[in-house]
């Protein structure tokens, strides 16, 4: 019933959607990296060891947040909120991400951005990293092999076998383009099995062969001669070719770019080596700023009559690794004298700023005034209903709950702006905090990931909880929980309120 509801709406939506709307709409392409810590770009770190001039032109032609928060400081309940609006704590991921052949964490009734689009005129492709789970075809007539897998068990024995029991000849469900999108490219997790690519929803090959124990990732299939060096340059010529085949046709579109780079396997391709001054992590991510500079050149090489919208951000901070054996140590690449979190504390799944506070550039030629920053609060749930307010959309109650319309932000309206009144931060083990002004509470005595694993971090408070005002003290080291009784306490009765509701 629900599903109908939501196509009725879509249905509507196009109905009001003439001709002419469709040439005005602009093309939309996001560009989600992954593990891009705050303090990586010059135009966020002037100290930073890595030259980024595609992502430095990106802000210096549209706005920059200095804000910007993902709704988790892990990959995939933020790719989950990008695209639905809503926080992934309130599906049945509690806590940490999707393992390998885990089932999708999308339900199939609930409304996505790329289906929100879709009426409006829009063809819709997603090509790189999915990671948000797929029903695997069994070798049984009609049967899926993780139905009844508890979704991101990371303990369960038995996951490195399931593939035994999975027909990879057959088609794939629970996928991009059974979640509104046309068109999908990609490796799923370029650290999991199978590794070999997904078109739509097949495999581009069977694996036949497992992974050797000397290569990165996860133990399982792969297609003999797998290269994990030219999988990031593999999307990135599909990302190229399908932008520059779209902008030819007349339908607007929207790209879904969601990067494998710089997470792990940290695997710079040959041209980008010795790039940076921060090891083979620099040169990683010099490889992300040329995939934003081939997107930016793709886009201005066909004229199509429409204005093209391009976002920019990163999925959760950096784990700092610096790139050794394709991985590294956890903080390992401070040894270069490169910070990805500067100016904040923390890094990759932490409650700290480091884990969750991001890069995120709006370029809009035409419509955003160039040179811009922004320091309001900004959740990457916004996205969805940030682009349904450009476009007019109505989204119905049930979706994008956990997000808001902050598009006269992004095109410096006159008009008053809505702003948002508190954030919700989580981390990889359940910890939340949440941010009203300058005061932030962390419900929890640690940073509630990675940062665990550094000595100088791996401290705990007297405390039941952390609280810092972060205007005063950003890196988060002076703790006034028990100074500030009045606040504590009213920050804890938001953070029930908004974790109870919905």
């Amino acid at each position: 019933m629900l599903r109908t509801l939501i196509l009725l709406v879509a249905l509507a939506s196009m109905l009001r959607c003439t001709s002419d709307d469709i040439q005005e709409h602009p093309d939309i392409i996001l560009i989600l990296a992954d593990d891009l810590g705050y303090g990586d770009p010059m135009c966020y770190n002037a100290d930073s060891k890595i030259p980024t001039p595609s992502i430095d032109r990106l802000a210096l032609e549209g706005v920059r947040y200095t804000d910007a928060h993902t709704p988790s400081s892990v990959c995939t309940p933020t790719r989950y909120g990008v695209l639905t609006g809503r926080y992934a704590w309130r599906t049945a991921l509690k806590k940490s991400v999707l393992w390998s052949w885990d089932r999708p964490l999308i339900a199939e009734e609930r409304l996505t951005l790329p289906a929100m689009l879709k009426p409006m005129g829009y063809q819709t492709a997603c090509i790189g990293k999915w990671h948000l789970g797929w029903r695997w075809p069994g070798k049984g007539a009609d049967t899926y092999v993780n139905d009844s897998l508890k979704i991101g068990d990371y303990d369960f024995v038995g996951r490195d076998d399931l593939h035994k029991e999975i027909d990879f000849n057959k088609t794939l469900d629970g996928g991009p383009v059974d979640r509104g999108f046309d068109y999908y490219f990609g490796d799923d997790v370029p650290n999991f099995p199978p590794y070999a690519f997904i078109e739509n929803n097949r495999l581009v090959a069977v694996p036949t062969v497992q992974k050797p124990d000397s290569m990165f990732g996860r133990p399982g299939p792969m297609i003999d001669g797998w290269d994990l060096a030219k999988v990031i340059p593999t999307i990135t010529e599909k990302a190229i070719a399908f932008i520059r085949q779209a902008r030819q046709d007349r339908a607007p579109f929207f790209l879904y770019l969601p990067l494998n780079a710089p997470h792990t396997p940290i695997a710079p391709a040959e041209k980008f080596r010795n790039q940076s001054e921060a090891g083979a992590y620099g040169d990683f991510v010099c490889q992300v700023d040329d995939i934003v500079r081939q997107v930016y050149e793709a886009v201005h090489e066909v004229e199509s009559g429409r204005e093209t919208l391009i976002i920019f951000t990163s999925d959760n901070g950096s784990p700092q690794r610096d790139g050794t054996n394709m991985s590294g140590k956890i903080g390992s690449i401070k040894n270069f004298g490169h910070d990805p979190s500067k100016p904040w504390r923390g890094l990759k799944a932490d409650i700290w700023e480091g884990g969750h506070r991001v890069p995120l550039i709006i370029h809009w030629p035409g419509q955003i005034s160039p040179n811009g920053v922004n320091t309001d609060p900004f959740c990457l749930t916004d996205i969805m209903p940030s682009i349904a307010g450009i476009l007019n959309i109505d989204l119905p109650k049930s979706a994008a709950e956990d997000g808001l319309d902050l598009s006269r932000q992004w095109i410096h309206s006159d008009e008053k702006s809505a702003q948002r009144t508190h954030l919700i931060h989580h981390a990889i083990d359940g910890t939340f905090a949440v941010r009203k002004g300058p005061w932030k509470l962390i419900a929890g005595q640690d940073s509630g990931g990675f940062s665990k694993n550094l000595p100088e971090e791996n401290v705990s408070v007297s405390t039941p909880g952390q609280l810092y005002n972060l205007d005063r003290d950003p890196g988060e080291r002076n703790n006034l929980y028990t100074q500030q009784p009045t606040i504590v306490k009213e920050l804890d009765e938001l953070l029930k309120q908004v974790t109870i509701l919905k």
